[in-house]
């Protein structure tokens, strides 16, 4: 029938001063699985596709995510102004080669890198590729010591991190075939327990992760106490054990509001480090950087020399084709924000999230696992209390008619019983979208203590909801 009626109307043309939504076209089905057979308007295909995005989250308001989702007018234009530029391509695109070089100074600075000229890194699409480059940098370091050593090669080496590791470092152990030595959080702490690491350690262990800002709770490891660790257990062995640090979130974030906090590279056995430039970076996705303290850390094998568009060039990165749009904008925060921008960024961005962190435990209700004093994450579970009928579960879905997007969770292994909820604050989440929250939040409570029927209650199964790394 309503084909039908489609072929009848194609007998009506379409003119000039006909409304964009009057149009045969605005009333036809869009294209779906199958290339349609003739082009439409530019003006229509961007409304089509527009309307079909209304319907998702207001990326702001997405309180699960670290990715960064506001930049200036003026980064935007000039990102958009250079997105047909190839990061890859160095011989064609030189100065933008010369700007990621910049990047990697800037960066290898900030990380106190005890020599910037011998300090060698790369950008990335994000975090995930980063951290496949520096964990493919430690089998390679360990591969050639083990044959050197006389280790058996066909024994699965093992990378020690904590238990709340991002999951891009289980794809690359899957993918290289690595034994993933989880050491278990505590509730103490909620981040690696330095004295326990050499517990997992052996001749075969390619290295230790530390994390600047575990996903699950905002914690940082303390980096201090395992290099202090490393540092006694290599003094009695010739298999050494080294230290990358992913520093996805903390790692454009620490060195502004903490410069003190010793965890990069002015410890001796830190050698590598990434950092997402999309999160507390304040680039759009995706953008990462990955840095070794010095070349030799990074095997010669990784670094390839390349016949490409027109030159050989040097290469680290996984990927060959990319936009260079974020690269440049990384470089336009550094020069437009500088040290003072980042650093009243950032500490307004730690202070609102205390505050939420104050108000949360004002309720009554909730007991705060991170208050935001390391990441400006703030993570929470309910206290005990049989009167109550609701989980945090439910209180994710009031927040979500309100539209924020709130994510709730178990932690992970022997933690599983623990649900929390955590709200990630990021540099457009201002003091007044915070009071709205917390507002919005005592208004859920409000509703779910009279609430007559309950979508998931105290009986709902543990499971991830919401939870975005």
């Amino acid at each position: 029938m309503l084909y039908d009626q489609y072929k009848k109307r194609e007998t009506f043309k379409d003119s000039f001063d006909t409304p964009l939504f009057g149009t045969l076209e605005a009333d036809s089905p869009i294209p779906k699985n199958v290339i349609g057979e003739h082009p439409l308007e530019p003006a229509l295909a961007y409304q089509l596709i527009k309307d079909e995005l209304m319907n998702e989250g207001n990326a702001r308001l997405n309180l699960a995510t670290f990715c960064q989702t506001y930049m200036e007018e003026e980064a935007v234009k000039l990102m958009s102004e250079t997105l047909e530029k190839n990061a890859i391509d160095k011989t064609e695109y030189p100065q933008t080669a010369e700007i990621e070089h910049r990047c990697i100074n800037m960066i290898s600075h900030l990380w106190n890198s005890p020599d910037e000229a011998d300090t060698i890194g790369t950008s990335t699409v994000g975090s995930s590729e980063a951290c496949m480059l520096a964990g493919m940098a430690m089998k390679f370091r360990w591969r050639k010591r083990a044959a050197e050593f006389g280790l058996d090669l066909s024994k699965k080496p093992n990378l020690v991190i904590s238990s709340g590791y991002q999951v891009c470092w289980e794809k690359f152990c899957v993918y290289w075939d690595i034994e993933l030595r989880e050491v278990p959080m505590n509730a103490d702490c909620m981040c690696i327990d330095p004295n326990t690491v050499l517990q997992y350690v052996d001749e075969y262990t390619i290295g230790i992760v530390g994390i600047l800002g575990i996903t699950y709770t905002g914690k940082f490891d303390d980096m201090l106490a395992i290099d202090r660790i490393l540092e006694t257990y290599n003094a009695s062995t010739r298999h050494k054990v080294y230290i990358h640090v992913d520093a996805a979130s903390g790692g454009l974030f620490v060195p502004f509001v903490n410069p003190d906090l010793p965890w990069d590279f002015r410890l001796k056995n830190v050698i590598s480090i990434n950092c997402s430039g999309h999160k507390y970076g304040l680039v759009y996705p995706g953008i990462g950087w990955v840095l070794w303290k010095r070349k030799e850390y990074l095997p010669e094998e990784l670094i390839f020399e390349v016949d490409y568009l027109g030159g050989k060039m040097p290469t680290i990165a996984l990927n060959f084709s990319r936009s260079a749009s974020q690269i440049i904008g990384q470089y336009y925060n550094f020069i437009r924000l500088g040290k003072e921008g980042y650093q009243r960024i950032q500490q307004k961005t730690q202070d609102v999230a205390h505050y939420l962190a104050e108000q949360l435990e004002e309720t009554g209700i909730f007991h705060i696992y991170h208050d935001g004093s390391d990441l400006p994450v703030v993570c929470y579970t309910l206290k005990e209390d049989e009167k109550r009928e609701w989980t945090l579960y439910d209180l994710s879905d009031r927040l979500l008619m309100r539209g924020w997007q709130v994510p709730t969770y178990p932690l992970p292994k022997n933690l599983e019983n623990i649900v929390i909820q955590r709200i990630v604050c990021r540099a457009d989440l201002n003091y007044d979208m915070a009071e709205l929250l917390i507002r919005d939040v005592k208004e859920g409570i409000q509703e779910l203590n009279q609430a007559a029927v309950l979508v998931h209650g105290k009986k709902a199964e543990p499971k991830v909801y919401g939870f975005t790394h």
